[in-house]
């Protein structure tokens, strides 16, 4: 009998130890959670039934979360559509309605009232109805003799008519999505509300705290949060911007828990995770290190530089590039961390020894012989095909795509030069299109300062010509080199003083009477149309490549599943829903180094630097952190800020709410951590981590420093 209770503590210590190591990757349909990951996410402290996490008939957590605007995630956490994101998701709505008498970026921003709630054209709320397996639809319109352009054109053809049909008679929208890499197809249906209000923001030096320095690193003290409210017709459908429009009712909203985390809690987090590459093989993590890495932030950094210099020098210029310097730096040391972590975690390695088990599976049976010979040497010479054409393609991504606003902003009004040009031209097209275009320049001006942009064109295009292959290269900036004798700062002051889209009344002026002539003599849309055109070119040149890369990677995939059939597989994030699961867990970054999994406001204190805007303590949280001030939301005297867990997270990720074994939001997901920025790639257990800010602090903000108790109020807060 002992020795039978002996084993038997044995054998459930031996579970429990297991799951606590194993790795909790994976970003997972929620569709399939019950037949894929159920029991193990039970095992580890799930309450719920699959049902209380997606019902397509019943509220259940999936209605409960959105995309927040183009690429975040945001949580329903209130029955009047309140929902809760990441300050830094709503940067560029603060931003947009910060200016130097009412600089909301710097004091933060906190509606007394409904009436007092900010509206954001463009930004939606999108809400996921269900989620259909259309893969045996799709796949049985294709076959093995069509060219990688066929088969797309064919996808493309199968899924407008899924997706149309799928929203017949309503109002939804809907999109069919490819996974695993072309093997499999999921049609998604959505409902979008389109008139989403600021709430309240805490200032930059609560919600950004920390900044380009904390950025991606553990520890943090960040109160990354931000709050706005879904409003829909008084008929309860989507609709754009009005006074008559009234909350939404949400089918199902978060409710907080101030219980508290302790260490092997179970969390997961759901949310719009944006793209991952676990699938890349070692050709795409060498051409990653060698020369896309490197290239992003060579020129991101010299971005960087100018903007800052600018933004130090004005509270109007800060404020005009407050998101703009935001969305490049968080990527520019994103690439920086990856290149670091793919080196020191040899990850290149690692996937080719992947790559040589599969070759030998692949030798040692007949079938996959037949399917799959030569699919690893067909991926390497694909990159082959495609080197000498990579960094002349993020150069024009990052150094002319998003390099002078004037280029990018010109091409805006390319299909009204189209339509003017044509010999039956339609009048009253025209004046729709110029109408539109009219009515976007109030914001574009709004946010533009020619000198800092002037600056940033004549680094990017001097950067361009000296990096790019001039074959690879429009042939006006030869032409553009040869004129001004190689100095862009000359040429420069030509097209800037020259352009129509430097000065807003001379674009008013010509939108009043649209004439191509004014477009084709226009140095910025001349430049533009040149870029463009020699852009296109290379992708032509790149096809042969691409559809090679992309038919060797689908049957790659195709072929690992097969080798590996045990496994459960999950596809790359492609912005649609993930839930992703795991543990509040500690780590150990560095041989000696240890990392606890929470942080105190104490912190906050001690890395305080008046003379470093990154640091600077607001006066009235440094006196709510000094008296102990905290209410019902400290434990045991002490106020936690952030807290670390092992879920599976990326970019697309932020503003996900992180939600314990019942269901609660004890946290809100906002980064990931330096040691293991090559996670997108290669998911790393023993040091991958997302970092949240606790529900707790969240509260504390709200409540003690802002003084929001109607925000309070309207929350369902469990003790």
């Amino acid at each position: 009998m002992i020795t039978k209770r002996i084993t038997l503590i044995f054998v459930s210590l031996f579970i429990v130890f297991s799951l606590q190591l194993k790795a909790d990757e994976g970003m997972w349909l929620l569709s399939l959670i019950q037949h894929q990951k159920y029991n193990e996410m039970q095992a580890m402290g799930l309450k719920l039934t699959p049902e209380q996490i997606y019902d397509i008939n019943n509220s259940s957590l999936k209605d409960a979360i959105i995309q927040f605007g183009r690429g975040c995630t945001g949580s329903i956490i209130s029955e009047e559509g309140l929902i809760l994101t990441n300050h830094h998701c709503g940067y560029s709505q603060i931003q947009f309605h910060s200016s130097v008498e009412h600089d909301y970026l710097k004091n933060g921003f906190w509606a007394e009232s409904k009436a007092e709630e900010l509206p954001n054209e463009g930004l939606t709320a999108r809400f996921l109805v269900r989620i259909d397996d259309v893969t045996q639809k799709i796949l049985r319109e294709l076959n093995d003799t069509m060219s990688e352009s066929e088969r797309a054109a064919k996808i493309r053809e199968v899924s407008s008519k899924l997706e149309s049909e799928a929203i017949k008679d309503t109002h939804y929208e809907a999109s069919v999505s490819t996974f695993f890499e072309g093997n499999e197809f999921y049609l998604m249906v959505y409902e979008v509300f389109k008139d989403v209000r600021l709430v309240a923001a805490p200032p930059s030096s609560i919600g950004k705290f920390g900044a380009d320095t904390d950025n991606w690193m553990w520890p943090r003290h960040t109160a990354d949060f931000s709050l706005f409210r879904v409003y829909m017709s008084p008929d309860g459908k989507p609709a754009t911007y009005s006074e008559n429009n009234i909350p939404y009712k949400p089918k199902h909203f978060l409710p907080f828990s101030i219980k508290g985390l302790e260490k092997n809690d179970f969390t997961m987090t759901i949310g719009y995770p944006g793209s991952t590459n676990r699938y890349l093989t070692s050709y795409g993590i060498r051409e990653a290190i060698d020369r896309s890495n490197p290239t992003i932030v060579k020129i991101r950094e010299k971005k960087l530089a100018i903007m800052r210099e600018d933004m130090d020098l004005s509270d109007a210029v800060r404020i005009q590039y407050a998101a703009k310097y935001a969305q490049t730096s968080n990527y520019w040391k994103y690439f920086i961390g990856q290149t670091r972590g793919l080196k020191r975690l040899n990850v290149y390695e690692r996937k080719r020894a992947l790559e040589n088990d599969f070759i030998q599976w692949v030798n040692s049976n007949a079938e996959a012989r037949r399917r799959y010979t030569d699919i690893v040497p067909s991926i390497g010479r694909a990159y082959e095909l495609l080197r000498e054409f990579s960094q002349a393609r993020w150069y024009f991504m990052e150094a002319i795509a998003r390099g002078g606003e004037l280029i990018m902003f010109s091409r805006r009004f390319e299909s009204l030069y189209n339509e003017i040009k044509k010999a039956d031209k339609d009048p009253v097209k025209i004046e729709r299109m110029s109408s539109s275009l009219r009515a976007s320049l109030n914001d574009f001006y709004k946010d533009y300062n020619l000198e800092t942009d002037k600056k940033i064109f004549i680094a990017m295009l001097q950067m361009y010509y000296a990096d790019v292959p001039s074959n690879l290269q429009p042939a006006l900036l030869g032409q553009i080199h040869t004129k001004y004798r190689g100095d862009f700062n000359k040429y420069a002051t030509y097209v800037y003083s020259k352009t129509i889209f430097a000065d807003k009344s001379k674009v008013e002026a010509f939108l009043n009477r649209p004439n191509a002539q004014i477009l084709e003599k226009d140095p910025v849309f001349k430049l533009m149309q040149a870029s463009f055109t020699s852009y296109f070119d290379m992708l032509e040149k790149m096809k042969t490549g691409s559809e090679f890369l992309s038919k060797a990677s689908r049957l790659f995939v195709a072929g690992l599943r097969e080798m590996q059939s045990d496994r459960i597989f999950y596809p790359d994030a492609n912005s649609t829903m993930r839930l992703s699961y795991g543990r509040v867990l500690d780590y150990y970054p560095a041989d000696g180094v240890y990392y606890n999994y929470f942080t105190t406001v104490d912190g906050i204190l001690e890395k305080e630097d008046p003379n470093n805007w990154e640091f600077v303590v607001d006066q009235k949280l440094k006196e709510l952190i000094k008296n102990r001030d905290f209410g019902r939301y400290a434990k045991n005297g002490v106020m936690h800020v952030n807290f670390i867990s092992n879920n599976d997270i990326t970019g697309g990720n932020s503003g996900s709410p992180v939600i314990n074994g019942e269901g609660q939001l004890v946290g809100l997901a906002f980064d990931g951590n330096w040691e293991a920025m090559s996670g997108d790639i290669v998911f790393e257990p023993d040091v991958q981590r997302t970092i949240s800010v606790d529900a707790r602090y969240i509260l504390f903000i709200i409540d003690k420093y802002a003084g929001a108790q109607h925000i309070i109020n309207e929350l369902n807060i469990v003790e």
